[in-house]
C-alpha cells in the first residue's frame, strides 16, 4: 500500500472520499429501461438496493410504510421519540424551530424521556399491518434490554446500528452484548454496523450477520470528526469492506454478506460511487430528510445530535426539496442529485453498459478530485 509520510514517526494510508473520485463508462450503453434495479436480502426482495436511515428527521411511521411502498427498506429507531412518546408530533416541530444555540441542549432534554416497551410494538405493528417490510433499528448499548420486544412485535429484519459496533467490545463493567451468540440465536437476519475498515468488516461477518453497514463520522449531521477526530472516507472503506466480504466468501464456503453504505451519500452520484467501490445498497439519511413528508420539517439529526454526555452531531438544516415520490423518482426540477435518486442511478447503469446492480461493482473507477465550478 502507499503510504504517506505524514512526520518522521508516523506514516498514513491516503484514503478517498466520493469527491475524490469518479466512474468511467465502458464500451456499450444500455436502454435505461432494460435496467434492473432488484436487491435481495436473506428472503427480502426490493425494487431498489436502498434502505432508509433510522433517524427520527427522516422515518416516522408514516413515512417508513410510503418508503416500503416505494420498493425500499424503511428502517424505523427504536429509541426515537417514536418510542419515547405517544404522540411525538408536537416536538418534532419543536425541534425544526429551535434556536441553534438551544438546539443541542433542548434535544438532550426531550429524547432523555424513557423508552416505552409498548410503543416500540405499537409502532411495528402500525408499519406490518400496511404489508411492507418491517425492520427497526437499536443501538448495540440497548439491544440486550429490548431486543425481545422488537422480535415479539413481528420485525423482519434487525438492525444493530451504532456510530461504531465491534465484534470484540470490552469492558470491565457490565456484560458486553456477544454478537455472535446474539445472531445466532435470534430468528430474523441481523444488519449490523458501522464498520470502516477490513478487519473490523471481517469480524462482524464472522458473527452471521446478514449486512454489515459502512461508515463512520461522514454524515451530513456528524461533527464526530471535531469533537473525536475521527473519520473514515468513504470510498475506501466501502472498498476495504468489500475486500473482507470477498474474503469471507472464500472463508466460510460461500457465504455472502451484504455491504451496505451508510453515511456521506448526498447526492445521487454518491449513490452510484458507492457500489462502483463495492456496496450491494445504500443506507439514506439527509438525502431522505430533504423530503417534503419527512419528520424533520427541513432539518436533519441522528442519535449523536443529543448525546447526553458528549455530543458528536447537529441538528442541521438540510430543507426540503420535493415529495419523497420526486426525490427517489423524479422528475427532478434541479441539476444538483438532490431528487431521482432512482432514476440518476438507473441512467448511470444504462450509460456504463450494466443492467444489474451487481455488476455496477465490476466498472472502472479514476481518482479525479471534484473540482467546482
Amino acid at each position: 500500500m502507499n503510504e504517506i509520510e505524514i512526520g518522521r514517526a508516523k506514516r498514513g494510508r491516503r484514503a478517498y472520499s466520493f469527491d475524490d473520485i469518479a466512474v468511467l463508462p465502458s464500451r456499450r450503453t444500455r436502454d435505461p429501461q432494460e435496467v434492473s434495479l432488484d436487491w435481495q436480502i436473506d428472503a427480502y426482495h426490493f425494487d431498489m438496493p436502498v434502505i432508509a436511515a433510522p433517524m427520527d428527521s427522516v422515518m416516522s411511521p408514516t413515512t417508513a410504510i410510503a418508503f416500503g411502498e416505494a420498493g425500499g427498506l424503511p428502517v424505523l429507531d427504536l429509541e426515537g421519540l417514536w418510542t419515547r412518546y405517544a404522540d411525538p408530533e408536537p416536538l418534532l416541530a419543536e425541534i425544526a424551530s429551535l434556536d441553534p444555540a438551544r438546539a443541542t441542549a433542548r434535544m438532550q432534554e426531550i429524547y432523555a424521556a424513557p423508552i416505552v416497551p409498548e410503543l416500540i410494538t405499537e409502532r411495528l405493528h402500525e408499519i406490518r399491518q400496511a404489508g411492507v417490510t418491517v425492520a427497526g433499528a437499536l443501538s448495540p448499548q440497548n439491544t440486550q434490554q429490548y431486543w425481545k420486544t422488537v422480535v415479539d412485535a413481528g420485525v423482519d429484519l434487525f438492525v444493530i446500528r451504532g456510530t461504531t459496533v465491534s465484534a470484540e467490545h470490552v469492558s470491565s463493567r457490565s456484560e458486553p452484548l456477544n454478537l455472535k451468540r446474539f445472531i445466532y440465536e435470534l430468528d430474523v437476519p441481523v444488519i449490523v454496523g458501522g464498520a470502516a475498515t477490513y478487519t473490523a468488516a471481517l469480524h462482524l461477518m464472522r458473527t452471521g450477520a446478514a449486512g454489515v453497514l459502512v461508515g463512520f463520522g461522514g454524515g451530513a449531521a456528524s461533527t464526530t470528526r471535531q469533537a473525536l477526530g475521527i473519520q473514515a472516507p468513504m470510498a475506501t472503506s466501502i472498498a476495504d469492506v468489500a475486500a473482507a466480504r470477498r474474503d469471507y466468501l472464500d472463508e466460510s464456503g460461500g457465504r455472502y454478506v451484504h455491504v451496505i453504505a451508510d453515511g456521506g451519500l448526498g447526492t445521487s452520484g454518491d449513490i452510484v460511487k458507492a457500489i462502483a467501490c463495492g456496496a450491494d445498497a445504500v443506507m439514506l439519511g439527509a438525502t431522505l430528510a430533504r423530503s417534503a413528508e419527512a419528520p424533520g420539517r427541513g432539518f436533519h439529526w441522528g442519535a449523536e445530535a443529543h448525546h447526553p454526555e458528549l455530543p458528536r452531531g447537529a441538528r442541521v438544516e438540510v430543507g426540503s426539496v420535493a415529495p419523497m415520490e420526486e426525490v427517489l423518482f423524479g422528475p427532478s426540477r434541479s441539476a444538483d442529485g438532490t431528487t431521482n435518486l432512482v432514476g440518476a442511478l438507473r441512467r448511470a447503469m444504462a450509460t456504463t453498459g450494466y443492467t444489474e446492480v451487481k455488476e455496477l461493482q465490476r466498472i472502472e473507477v479514476v481518482v479525479a478530485p471534484h473540482q467546482p465550478s
